[in-house]
């Protein structure tokens, strides 16, 4: 199990590294899994959260622009976070990029997307702001609406390459 993944007994708030958010440039409307906000090392550029305690996943998402991180948890358990975040259709989630699981050929590539896979993995923030380890698998942003889209599309090739599946044949 990678370092991120949850476990037993171990916090499972991985912050995204600040680099990628000043590499998409975007503010973004709502974080619906956020840690709260004032938050150290938490850099997500949100005028609004939902945390845990709000239940984001049960929530109306219909503020914009969303960026999501969902909570890893159990085995499936990010897969009602992608479904929710397709279905509002305007924002940029980090996932997995486990690309031979079924549920990322059954959910995720029939989306009208940006793939962006950075470059490296992603070593993500604790929330004592030490780095951890690279973890075991990599991840993928995706983009849903024009300007999330365009937003990962404008991204430089050194911090992830894109896959514009807008308009793929499945």
């Amino acid at each position: 199990m990678a370092e991120h993944e949850n476990s037993v007994g171990e916090s499972d708030d991985w912050f995204t590294p600040r680099k990628y958010f000043d590499a998409i440039g975007l503010t973004f409307d709502l974080d619906p899994a956020h840690p709260g906000l004032g938050t150290p090392y938490c850099h997500v550029p949100t005028r609004r959260v939902f945390t845990l305690g709000d239940d984001g996943l049960s929530q109306s998402w219909d503020h914009g622009l969303v960026f999501l991180n969902p909570p890893y948890g159990p085995r499936y358990g990010h897969v009602p976070w992608l479904r929710k975040l397709i279905t509002h259709g305007n924002g940029i989630g980090l996932f997995r990029a486990y690309t031979s699981a079924d549920w990322f050929h059954e959910v995720l590539l029939p989306a009208p997307a940006v793939l962006m896979f950075p470059g490296e993995k992603i070593k993500f923030v604790r929330p004592d702001g030490s780095v951890g380890k690279q973890p075991g698998h990599g991840n993928v942003f995706i983009g849903l609406g024009d300007v999330a889209c365009a937003a990962l599309l404008a991204v430089p090739p050194k911090i992830g390459v894109c896959w514009d599946r807008r308009n793929a044949r499945r």
